[in-house]
């Protein structure tokens, strides 16, 4: 691990490519849990879309950081699953953006990119998300990752 990452936020995981970096929780527990995944890739979009679907989680897609900002203020997710590298408004800025809107700053933000974690954390003036997951690997250890946000299942 980088000696300039912060000693107080432990990873909640032990896979190096995927760790929650604050201790934000999911503030409500919907069922099926509420995620928006937001890339302008639409086929990497679908896909993940798809899988996150089966576990069962309700998802929703959007194609920029200007689309994620509208439907996360008007359907308010439980997680957002936020691409960094987006055309005119990216990851970046669209978190920053939720994180000042009072009927989003609670939201669950993970970064998912292609990015390696130190380059993400280079371009962050504070926490701005919650976790970062890269990607290339299984989706179920973004599942895991978001898991590690407190989701419950109720059973019945």
């Amino acid at each position: 691990m980088p000696s300039s990452l912060n000693s107080s936020i432990q990873p909640f995981l032990k896979n190096s490519l995927s760790r929650a970096w604050t201790d934000r929780r999911i503030a409500t527990y919907t069922e099926p849990l509420r995620v928006l995944v937001v890339d302008d890739n639409i086929n990497g979009a679908d896909a993940l879309a798809a899988y996150l679907s089966l576990d069962p989680m309700d998802c929703r897609i959007a194609l920029s950081g200007a689309q994620a900002i509208e439907v996360a203020t008007a359907w308010v997710p439980d997680v957002i699953v936020m691409d960094i590298s987006m055309p005119e408004l990216n990851g970046l800025e669209a978190t920053h953006a939720l994180r000042r809107d009072l009927r989003t700053s609670h939201i669950v933000i993970i970064a998912f990119t292609a990015l390696d974690e130190a380059e993400v954390r280079r371009h962050l003036l504070h926490t701005s998300f919650d976790g970062y997951c890269q990607k290339g690997q299984s989706p179920s250890v973004l599942v895991a990752l978001i898991d590690s946000f407190g989701r419950q299942l109720r059973s019945g």
